[in-house]
This record gives structure tokens, C-alpha cells and sequence, in this order.
């Protein structure tokens, strides 16, 4: 068992208001940056932890601020504390070359005045520094670097920073662990780690297993920072490899077979592990009124969506109608943010579902409601449409057959296909496509005609009369489950 190593070190006064200047610029070029397009006024510090003293070749803090910004971008609005964000801040006498792309810049006045600061995650002995700590379950002001003891860490892994862009920061040590720091933080249980923990007590091999993370203690508020997992070696995420199927002309209905009853494992899994709740009438209603005022807000936002609301709130109505005919349905932990790119293929062709933390800009108590399982699916459909729209040239059909083999798949495991519930799958499907709509609206324009396209289908698709759900709880889902894969070795960041 590893020993806990507990430090206590000071942090000078006056550090965040010498980085202020310098933090002010640099946060909002961050791919992980929430408050794009509003100024950042000023910060406050939530902590600051020192894990190396300064004055020496190198200087470390640990810092959790909270950048204050205008509601909206106009001038005499209204100011908030935003977003709290975690910061690893290196300080040396100057850079070296290999990690110019780190800088943030020289501080001119402060206990760092004269020095030269940057974002340690780019630096090997920090993130050596934070793999040690997670070895030997460190405490060092606030930190609590925790562990699971039946996982080994071995010292001297070389740690590299994915440079990819994505909402969070990652970094791989020697091809045997990842460690995922949450840049956006709350207080709370975060489903990020919650969930995989919850898996593997169910021995669910469709998810990594979390061996180490990094929490902290503030002011009686608990704060999940980083998730250390194994690193699946070799593995393709789905939506890389749906692309390089599409480029080359291949079928990719086995894959997403596949993929589909890895999903309702880790589905029947968290039905096992966690509790499940009944949606009745009321609870559906307020699901509906949450659709309706997305379509509403999105309508206005969005001109091009305006002539289709009729048609899209129809699919919203049409789950108010059977919920109050006394049709019910079951909810539980989901994903919550499900598409390709949250999934891996291992070389021999085993799928993996990672990244648990939901949308990260929807509250955290929101993330971890219990929720219809078929949201998720309705995730993974459109994220096939959406591949099937990247391709070119494009593969008629491609994407209705990768929707009707994830369907199937769901099916073998959960025995349930989801799309013998059509109004609860359309009403999910018209919500996530609602969401795509101001999204690309608002960040990418010239991909504002994927969701559009499927906005009207589902405006239009009024369907035929299949089978409405039982006026009981849906069905458990199978309990006949394949054997599970062998352990993986890297979630993808």
C-alpha cells in the first residue's frame, strides 16, 4: 500500500494579481476557454497550492480562479463570477525553445516579477511532479491525490501533453496511463469519475476504470480536478475511423452493430449499479416544457429554424400526449454527451465508451439526473448523420444503415430495440438536433446544413402508427450480455 505524503507549503500574497494582466489575454485564446466573446474583467482566486517553491529553476502552482465577465458583450451589462477554471502555472528565469508554445508571458510587477510564466502541462518534470503524487497519495494543501491500491503506478513513465483540441487537458504516460484534468470546474460528485467507478464495481469492461484522480477540499465543498485511467494503446476513437471508412468506400454497419450493444451494456450496467426512476405524467410534462423552451430560444436565435417550429414541437407534443394517457417510462445514469468521438475501437475491434462527464455547459445536478437511455442513443444517431455528411464525395445511405445496425445491436443486448419507442426517439432526436442547430449556428456556420437537414425530417416525420409504449415501465434491459472484452488500455481524451 502506498504511503500518503502530506505537505503543507505557503503561496506568496499578491500571486493573482501579478498573473491577472497576463491571464486576462491568454485564457480566452484556450480551446477550453466557456466564455468566448465577452471580455474577461478580473479573477478571483477559489485556491492556489504550491507545488514546487519559487525562486529556484523551476516554480509550480496549483491555481483555481474564477474569471468575472459581462453577461453579454455590451457595454455597462451586468458583471458575474463565471466559470471557475483549473490552472497549472509553471514559472522559470525564461523558457526553452521546446516550450515557447506554453507561454503566457514575463510578469512585470508581483512576487514573479521578472519571470517568465507558461502552462506547465507542457513541461515533463510538473507532470511527472502530479503522476508521483497520484503514486504515492499525496496531500499538499487542498490537493488530495487519491487511488485505487489494487492498480499499480509505476515511477518514470515519460509524460507527453495531447496536443489535440478538446474541452479538457490531457496527458499520456508512456503509453500505460492518461490523465484527463477538468479545466471547467464545479463543486459536486462529477459523473466523470462517478460513473466509471460505479462500472467497474459491475465489472464493466466497456469503460476504463479509473486508478487514480485528484480531488480537492474547500470550504466544505468537494472538487473532482483529474481521472488517471489506462491508456487503450493503438486505439481509433469512432469518429476518426468512421471517416477513414467512409474515405474508403467500406461498410461500417458490423462496427456500429457493435458499438450498439457495447452501449446498452454499459446501459444495463448502470441500471444495476445505480438507481432507476419511473417517468410518469408530471415527470414527462417538465421534460417536454425543457424541449419546447429549447425550441422556442433556439427559434429566435436562429431564422433558418423558425419555419420548421411547428413541425418540431409537434414531436415534443406528440411524448405530452402519450405520457397523459398514462404512458410511462423508465430513467436512469446515462452518458449524457454520447456520439462517436466519446467512443474507442481497440485494434481487435472491441468499442470502448468514455468520457463521462456530460455537457459540460449544463449544470452538474442537471448532468447526473437519472434520464431515458434512448438519449443517448439519439445522440449516437445523429452523430452518424453527421459523419455520413463529412464524407466526399457523399455514400447515399451510409448513415441509415449505420443507424439501423446500432439499433439492432442496442437490441441483442438490451432487448429492447429503440426504435419501437418512435416518439420518445424522435422527441430526443428533434432536442439534440435543436442544440446542433445554434451551436453551428453560433461556431460554424457552413455546417449549419448538417443539423438542418435532419430539422426537417423530423419537422416533417409524423410517422406511422407503431406500437406505443407499455402504459408500465419500459422493460429491464436483457439480461442476456455477451462476454465482456478484455480490460482496456487507453480512453481517448
Amino acid at each position: 500500500m502506498s504511503k500518503a505524503v502530506t505537505r503543507t507549503l505557503t503561496t506568496p500574497p499578491g500571486l493573482l494579481a501579478s498573473l491577472d494582466p497576463l491571464l486576462r489575454e491568454w485564457l480566452p485564446r484556450q480551446r477550453w476557454f466557456a466564455g468566448k466573446g465577452r471580455p474577461v474583467t478580473g479573477f478571483s482566486l477559489v485556491a492556489a497550492t504550491e507545488l514546487l517553491p519559487p525562486g529556484g529553476k523551476l516554480g509550480l502552482y496549483h491555481l483555481l480562479v474564477r474569471a468575472h465577465q459581462p453577461l453579454a458583450p455590451l457595454s455597462g451589462a451586468p458583471e458575474q463570477p463565471a466559470d471557475c477554471y483549473q490552472l497549472l502555472i509553471g514559472e522559470r528565469e525564461a523558457l526553452p525553445p521546446r516550450l515557447a508554445p506554453a507561454l503566457i508571458g514575463h510578469v512585470a510587477e508581483g512576487p514573479l516579477a521578472g519571470r517568465t510564466v507558461y502552462d506547465a502541462l507542457y513541461d515533463p518534470r510538473p507532470t511527472e511532479l502530479l503522476l508521483e503524487a497520484l503514486r504515492t497519495g499525496a496531500r499538499i494543501g487542498a490537493l488530495r491525490f487519491e487511488r485505487d491500491e489494487s492498480q499499480e503506478i509505476r515511477s518514470g513513465l515519460v509524460p507527453r501533453l495531447v496536443t489535440s483540441e478538446q474541452s479538457n487537458s490531457s496527458v499520456v504516460y508512456g503509453d500505460t496511463f492518461i490523465l484527463k484534468l477538468l479545466r471547467r470546474i464545479v463543486p459536486g460528485v462529477n459523473p466523470d469519475l462517478e460513473l466509471p467507478l460505479a462500472l467497474a464495481r459491475e465489472s464493466c469492461d466497456r469503460v476504463p476504470a479509473p486508478t487514480a484522480w485528484i480531488r480537492a477540499e474547500l470550504a466544505g465543498e468537494g472538487y473532482v480536478l483529474g481521472v488517471l485511467q489506462p491508456f487503450v494503446q493503438g486505439a481509433a476513437d469512432g469518429w476518426e475511423l468512421a471517416l477513414r471508412e467512409l474515405a474508403k468506400g467500406e461498410d461500417f454497419a458490423a462496427a456500429a452493430r457493435a458499438l450498439g450493444r457495447a452501449t446498452a451494456e454499459v446501459h444495463m450496467a448502470l441500471a444495476r449499479t445505480l438507481p432507476t426512476v419511473t417517468l410518469g405524467h408530471a415527470q414527462v410534462q417538465q421534460l417536454v416544457d425543457g424541449m419546447v423552451e429549447r425550441l422556442d430560444a433556439a427559434a429566435q436565435a436562429v431564422p433558418a429554424l423558425r419555419p420548421y417550429a411547428p413541425g418540431l414541437r409537434s414531436a415534443f407534443e406528440a411524448l405530452a400526449d402519450l405520457a397523459a394517457e398514462g404512458c410511462t417510462w423508465t430513467a436512469q445514469r446515462i452518458h449524457g454527451d454520447l456520439h462517436l468521438g466519446q467512443c474507442l475501437r481497440s485494434p481487435a475491434g472491441q468499442w470502448w465508451l468514455i468520457d463521462f462527464e456530460g455537457e459540460p455547459s449544463k449544470p452538474l445536478a442537471e448532468r447526473r439526473m437519472p434520464q431515458p437511455p434512448v438519449r443517448d442513443v439519439a445522440g449516437m444517431l445523429r452523430s452518424f448523420d453527421y459523419a455520413a455528411h463529412s464524407a466526399d464525395p457523399p455514400v447515399p445511405g451510409w448513415a441509415d444503415t449505420c443507424r439501423a445496425a446500432y439499433c439492432s445491436g442496442y437490441a441483442q443486448v438490451s432487448g429492447a430495440d429503440p426504435r419501437t419507442d418512435p416518439v420518445l426517439l424522435r422527441a430526443y432526436e428533434t432536442d439534440k438536433a435543436i442544440y446542433e442547430v445554434v451551436y453551428e449556428a453560433r461556431h460554424r456556420p457552413d455546417w449549419l446544413p448538417v443539423p438542418l437537414s435532419a430539422i426537417r425530417r423530423l419537422a416533417a416525420d409524423t410517422g406511422p402508427n407503431p406500437p406505443s409504449p407499455s402504459p408500465s415501465p419500459s422493460p429491464s434491459l436483457s439480461p442476456s450480455t455477451p462476454a465482456s472484452p478484455p480490460s482496456p488500455r487507453r480512453p481517448r481524451p
